[in-house]
């Protein structure tokens, strides 16, 4: 992140080398079980957005505004590489598989599943619009959302564009994301009062307030968040005076979190995600290929610079830290990251990757005789289990030609049946004359 002035606090910042750490470090929280959310809205937690914040690379954009760390477990969701279970994030097969595959593919995938899968309408992210929620309000924001990727789309790679001038450039090129469905429920939107505040009244509903605020949400939390663009931007607070004649603006700093963005610019990788280009071409200014980790004959794990994020949190995962950096490698690390779902061979080729040694022979020892053990070991699934009153019963159940194949014995009177065969189970059951009573 560059500061471009200090008194102004306005920053440039190039996003896609950020974004791709950050897809990382993000698939590799989730895993950790780290990311509490919602079961009924999917939204992230407050303590979600705070833990995603001090691992995200430099941070959020703003100190005290949740941009990207709010957007992050979002996009996670939309693009099917998380799915919510008892209120945390858990990787999906294609969320453990996507950390061995390039990030920038991964990072078009979010984006192009964002367009018809976000989790939320953006627009409710403007909170200082109330009304919203009024039904046939707002249009949908699947439309909206594809205007703005499509004027994106118009932008020059590699070239500034102030965010007013793309304002005029989405209105006269129809590429407006229409947010009231009619002039009718445009009364319903507000500032501070509904009545006298509405955004109904001629010369209150500005294009830049809302076409123009939906626009600087998308584009701020979710194309930078992903590296599509880097961004010119300054503190909301005081960024724009669009609203102040509204009646309540004089009361508020800004209209929106996002209001600070000043100008963007479409880069290599937002080129590529967009199908403007064929391929992508990082940086030239790429990390050298640093082989930062040791790992000694006791099975400790010594990083000899500091680690990013990600490689932090994966060494955690397998290994327990003992000091700034050092991680040290057991048995019982290796089980609790097991238990925890990650898998070994991901831990090997990690080490393999990060190291300029071969792995010692105490380590390939013990990583051969984990997965003797966990292999000894066979996860089936949940059963519902059965008890008959006596052994008898049990043996008849089992031995019957129906039932046989839809049950197990477990001891000499426990039944366990597969929750797929429950209802097969009991038809049978009831063709030998006797009923599991319902539950």
């Amino acid at each position: 992140m560059e500061t471009v002035n200090d008194d102004e606090e306005r920053w440039l910042l190039s996003t896609e080398q950020v974004a791709v750490a950050n897809l990382r470090t993000m698939l590799e929280l989730c895993a950790g079980g780290e990311l509490k959310v919602s079961d009924k809205t999917s939204l992230p937690a407050a303590a979600t957005v705070n833990v995603v914040t001090e691992h995200l690379v430099d941070h959020d954009f703003y100190a005290d505004a949740a941009i990207a760390a709010f957007a992050w477990p979002l996009l996670l969701q939309a693009g099917g590489l998380a799915k919510v279970e008892r209120g945390k994030l858990q990787l999906t097969p294609k969320g453990r598989a996507a950390p061995a595959k390039p990030g920038p593919d991964t990072i078009r995938q979010l984006w192009q599943r964002w367009l018809t899968h976000a989790v939320i309408d953006e627009f409710s992210r403007v909170e200082q619009i109330k009304g919203q929620r009024a039904a046939n309000v707002l249009t949908a924001a699947k439309t909206r959302r594809g205007m703005v990727a499509k004027a994106l789309s118009r932008c020059e790679p590699g070239e500034w564009l102030d965010v007013d001038t793309l304002f005029k450039t989405m209105r006269r090129g129809n590429m407006s994301p229409t947010i009231a469905r009619s002039e009718r429920a445009l009364w319903k939107l507000y500032l501070e009062d509904p009545q006298y505040g509405s955004l109904g009244y001629d010369g209150f509903h500005k294009w830049e307030l809302l076409e123009g605020r939906y626009t600087l949400a998308v584009l701020f939390e979710y194309a930078a968040t992903l590296g599509l663009i880097d961004v010119d931007y300054v503190h909301p607070a005081g960024a724009r005076d669009d609203f102040r004649d509204n009646w309540g603006g004089d009361e508020l700093d800004a209209l929106s979190r996002y209001d600070g963005l000043l100008a963007i610019r479409l880069n290599a990788l937002g080129a590529y995600v967009l199908g403007l280009t064929d391929t992508y071409e990082p940086p030239v200014a790429e990390v050298p290929d640093v082989r930062p980790l040791k790992v000694l004959p006791n099975l400790d794990v010594v990083a000899t610079t500091p680690l990013p994020a990600a490689d932090r949190l994966t060494l955690s995962a397998f290994g327990e830290r003992t000091a700034d950096y050092v991680w040290a490698v057991s048995a019982t690390s290796l089980l609790a990251g097991v238990d925890a779902g990650r898998d070994l061979d991901e831990f090997t080729r990690f080490l393999g990757e990060r190291t300029e040694h071969e792995l010692p022979g105490a380590l390939t020892t013990l990583l051969s005789d984990v997965r003797r053990r966990i292999g000894q070991l066979v996860d089936l699934g949940h059963v519902r289990l059965i008890e008959c009153s006596d052994p008898a019963t049990a043996a008849l159940i089992t031995r019957d030609r129906s039932l046989r194949s839809l049950c197990r014995l477990i001891g000499d009177r426990h039944l366990a049946v597969l929750p797929d065969q429950e209802l097969k189970f009991r038809k049978a059951l009831r063709k030998i004359g006797y009923a599991l009573p319902g539950s």
